[in-house]
């Protein structure tokens, strides 16, 4: 057998195209520790400093990595107090899901219960209120943006489709107030649901105040959850 060849089947292992094992892993890292169950505080715990430290051969100036022998850790694994501690640390866990679930759950509900004040206003005022508003964020935009010129709008001058539009955008602006509810002291729970039931709810009203504005309210509000229509 020539030196090549013999290269080639250790390469493959059994010489039938397996690859050879992968040699057994003498360390473990905070990721392999957490996918065993570990959390930060059993680490410092039962296990303590770090066996070994290794720096990210990538970005040398992040912090190092801490690196566990794993016949450290499966001996702390298989002692009475790694039993206890990880009991203790399930049920903390249980304990802050079931307490998540339950602000998540009122959250919710506060926003699904909150009266929605949508300003009644006459067709030819709340056109011109749509109006000054889209051109006031467009004069925003141009400050923000070089080179952007504003380009005021009127009543007149503006298609149906664009001042309905407007119209939807300025009673949302109305309507922002509502966002206080969800930085309330569960701000942070459920977020996205509780942002998906208060926009619904908040196009729901318009729709509810403004018939007319019910086809622009649902093309919002598909383009928000599904983003625009393709092609």
């Amino acid at each position: 057998m020539t030196t090549y060849e013999g290269d080639r089947r250790r390469r493959q292992g059994d010489g039938h195209g397996a690859q050879a094992a992968p040699p057994p892993r003498t360390h473990l890292s905070a990721a392999g520790l957490r996918a065993r169950g570990w959390t930060p505080g059993m680490v410092r715990q039962l296990l303590g400093e770090p066996d070994l430290l290794r720096s990210n051969p990538l970005f040398h100036s992040a912090p190092q990595t801490r690196l566990y022998r794993v016949e450290r850790v499966e001996a702390a694994e298989r002692s009475d107090a790694f039993r206890t501690v990880a009991a203790t640390a399930a049920r903390r866990s249980a304990a802050a899901r079931a307490a998540a679930l339950r602000r998540r759950r009122e959250v919710l509900a506060r926003i699904a219960a909150e009266p929605l004040d949508v300003p009644r206003l006459a067709p030819d005022r709340l056109a011109a209120a749509a109006v000054e508003h889209r051109n006031r964020r467009d004069e925003e935009r141009a400050y923000e943006r070089w080179g952007r010129a504003p380009d005021p709008a009127t009543v007149e001058s503006a298609e149906t489709g664009a001042l309905d539009r407007w119209k939807v955008n300025y009673l949302r602006h109305r309507l922002t107030r509502y966002d206080e509810l969800l930085d309330g002291p569960y701000g942070s729970t459920g977020r996205a649901a509780a942002e998906e039931l208060l926009r619904r709810r908040v196009y729901a009203a318009i729709s509810e105040a403004y018939p007319e504005l019910a086809q622009e309210c649902e093309r919002q509000l598909r383009e928000r959850e599904c983003g625009p229509p393709s092609g």
